[in-house]
C-alpha cells in the first residue's frame, strides 16, 4: 500500500542542484508534516601515490570530514524552521552506497536528490549517483534538475 512520505532523505554534495533538491524537499515536508534527513558522503581519496603514505590520506580525510560536517550543519541551520529535520548524516564512502544505506537505516519514504544531467563520456567516466539510487532504492526517488524552475 502506498503512503505519503513521512521521512524524506536529501542527498547533498553542496552544489546548485543539491540546493534545489533540498528546497523542494523542505517545501514538500512542510506540506506533508514530514521530517527531512540530509546526508552527505565524503569520498575516499584515490591518491595513487603510495609514497605519500597513510598519514597524508588520513589528514586529508579528517579535514574533509570536519569541513563536510560544518557545511552540513550550516545547510540544515539555514533551513531551520521551514520543516522538521533529523540529525544531519555524514558518512565516508561512495555516495551511492551512503545514500542507499542511510535510506534503509532511517526508514526513508522518499529520496530527493539533484542530478547534474551529465551525458556521454563524462557520464560514463563519472557515473551517475542519481541513476544508481533510482535503480536501487527501496522507496521512490525524486530527482531535481538544475533546469527545474518553480515558484
Amino acid at each position: 500500500m502506498m503512503k505519503l512520505a513521512t521521512n524524506i532523505l536529501v542527498a547533498t554534495d553542496f552544489g546548485e542542484t543539491a540546493e534545489l533538491a533540498l528546497d523542494y524537499a523542505v517545501l514538500l515536508a512542510a506540506k506533508l508534516d514530514a521530517k527531512v534527513h540530509v546526508v552527505h558522503a565524503v569520498g575516499t581519496p584515490e591518491l595513487g601515490i603510495p609514497e605519500l603514505g597513510v598519514a597524508v590520506a588520513s589528514t586529508m580525510m579528517e579535514r574533509q570530514v570536519r569541513e563536510g560536517q560544518a557545511s552540513l550543519d550550516g545547510l540544515v541551520k539555514r533551513h531551520h524552521g521551514r520543516a522538521r529535520f533529523g540529525e544531519p548524516v555524514l558518512r565516508v564512502g561512495d555516495a551511492r552506497d551512503v545514500v542507499l544505506q542511510a535510506s534503509h537505516e532511517l526508514a526513508i519514504d522518499l529520496i530527493v536528490m539533484g542530478t547534474h544531467g551529465r551525458q556521454g563520456l563524462s557520464r560514463a567516466l563519472l557515473g551517475s549517483v542519481a541513476e544508481t539510487v533510482v535503480r536501487s532504492a527501496r522507496c521512490p526517488v525524486l530527482t531535481v534538475s538544475a533546469k527545474a524552475v518553480w515558484l
